[in-house]
């Protein structure tokens, strides 16, 4: 399924369930942006170089600080919307760290913060900080500033984590105060949405026409899902046909690209590709052109398996726009992977390569990533190599590329000297292996019987932090079935602030006796 709201700089992926388990994640940024983000506009050569210096941090290392400081050392004067506008592409492509230290660089110089800048602010403190923190930057703020715009940066945090029950009361509150527009109500959707409850949608709608609120573009786009998700493509149809009648303002490339999406989750491939048609022609009709909407096309012709289309609008996209941005070459190389031309990807890649103003490590994870399900591992390796020497790393998610592919062929050895690698360059408490990675490692140390690589596994996951229970249980069953004991089990597990269930207990016996 393709249903399709809005997406700022997150590659669009192709599978049902990866699209509802994000689809908060995903919405969420065009509810925050909404409100506050201004159209787009053409960027002086100054901002465009000031910006290019913030994007490039991450590679280049320093801080946002002094990467401000050092271009007003240089002499050029930095005007408050040139910041504002670096916030938001910053923003847009997932890089809120550093979004929020340009707002912490303009708090500090005392530059005058708008209500929309503050509620930018708060959803980042909740983006990088987590949601503690950003509860008390919003309970300190002066009764003026907690209005309308915080009120539903703090609504839109709680409806991201999935935090009902606060989410709700919070809305309350905002009702309470006059405050509840087409913004609030589509957090709450939002939220029954990312809870599979998409029978709370329909009702919300009609409570919004009876009290007279607008519904915007991003509203009827929830509510098609809403009838999507149900299995109701008629009550899709109904949505898109109410739109077509309100007019163009409530109609863009994502109304069309929600019709698709919901077309191919019906299996009407004839009606999802006429509804890409009508896409492509919004694109043409469009004042500024949108890297996201060719995206979403190219990902969507992907899904279809067009390999023709996915190359003829990769060439659209590439000619529409004065540089192709590494987001981009993602999603193409990504549409290509999965249409299997691997011929075409690795010419994309190369080109990719030749031009790339910075190199980011995820864009030949892609690539990495595509020849490894094609068990092409010599092709993946030399990607790879590649990789490291144009860029200092972290390679935490390459390396866990070649942990899965290794586990999934049951090459313990590999697998688990890239689990090592990967533990090593990790910062602690930002990175965890995925669980299910974790119980492939568990099982095969237990059937084999193998105790010291399970122990070995233990000390790799105690680094991380992120030894539970059932870790132990594995742990457990492995030195059980091996027959050999442990005495200081108990006190490990003490340590370890593990609680001790009847079934773990009746194992910690078995291991500790002498």
């Amino acid at each position: 399924m393709m249903i399709i709201i809005r997406c700022r700089g997150r590659i669009p992926l192709t599978t049902t369930s990866t699209i509802l388990r994000t689809f908060s994640t995903v919405v969420e940024e065009s509810n925050v942006s909404s409100e506050i983000v201004s159209p787009p506009h053409k960027q002086s050569a100054n901002e465009k170089r000031l910006y290019r210096r913030l994007s490039e941090l991450g590679a280049t290392g320093g801080t946002v600080a002094q990467t401000l400081n050092h271009y007003m050392r240089e002499g050029n004067f930095v005007k408050k919307i040139e910041l504002e506008r670096c916030v938001r592409e910053l923003r847009r492509y997932g890089k809120y760290q550093h979004a929020l230290e340009v707002m912490e660089w303009m708090d500090k110089r005392e530059i005058n913060f708008s209500n929309t800048d503050f509620a930018v602010r708060l959803d980042l403190i909740s983006k990088v900080h987590g949601v503690s923190e950003a509860e008390d930057f919003f309970n300190n703020l002066s009764p003026q500033l907690q209005n309308r715009n915080t009120y539903g940066a703090l609504l839109n945090t709680y409806c991201k984590l999935k935090m009902a029950d606060k989410a709700l009361a919070l809305f309350n509150v905002i009702d309470s105060k006059n405050f509840a527009t087409s913004l609030a109500y589509n957090n709450i959707m939002t939220l029954y949405i990312g809870l599979e409850q998409p029978e709370k949608v329909p009702p919300l709608i009609e409570e919004m026409k009876k009290r007279k609120i607008h519904l915007s573009t991003f509203t009827y786009n929830i509510w098609m899902q809403s009838f999507s998700l149900l299995g109701d493509i008629e009550g899709v149809e109904r949505v898109f046909d109410e739109i077509a009648r309100d007019g163009k303002e409530t109609c863009n490339w994502t109304t069309y690209s929600n019709l698709a999406g919901a077309y191919v989750k019906a299996g009407l491939i004839d009606k999802a590709e006429s509804a890409l048609k009508m896409l492509e022609n919004e694109i043409k009709e469009m004042k500024h052109s949108s890297r996201e909407a060719y995206h979403f096309l190219i990902t969507f012709y992907s899904t279809l398996n067009n390999r023709e289309q996915v190359h003829r609008v990769s060439s659209l996209l590439k000619s529409s726009f004065e540089t192709t941005s590494n987001m981009s070459y993602r999603i193409i190389l990504q549409a290509l992977s999965k249409v299997n031309d691997l011929e075409g990807m690795k010419k994309w890649f190369e080109e990719w390569e030749s031009n790339c103003s910075y190199y980011d490590t995820r864009v030949a994870n892609v690539v990495i990533s595509g020849y490894l399900r094609h068990n092409m591992v010599e092709e993946a390796e030399l990607v790879f190599h590649g990789s490291v020497k144009r860029s200092s790393g972290p390679f935490v998610q390459t390396l866990v590329l070649f942990m899965k592919h290794y586990l999934a062929r049951q090459q313990i050895d590999l697998a688990m000297k890239c689990l090592e690698t990967a533990t090593a360059q990790a910062e602690i408490g930002n990175w965890y292996p995925h669980s299910e990675s974790i119980d492939v490692f568990l099982e095969y140390f237990e059937k084999e019987k193998d105790v010291a690589g399970a122990e070995k596994l233990y000390k790799i996951l105690q680094k991380l932090k992120c030894v539970d229970d059932k870790v132990y249980s594995h742990l457990l069953q492995t030195y059980i079935a091996a027959g050999k004991t442990e005495p200081d089990m108990g006190q490990r597990i003490e340590r370890d602030g593990i609680v001790v269930t009847t079934e773990l207990g009746n194992m910690l016996k078995k291991v500790c006796c002498e």
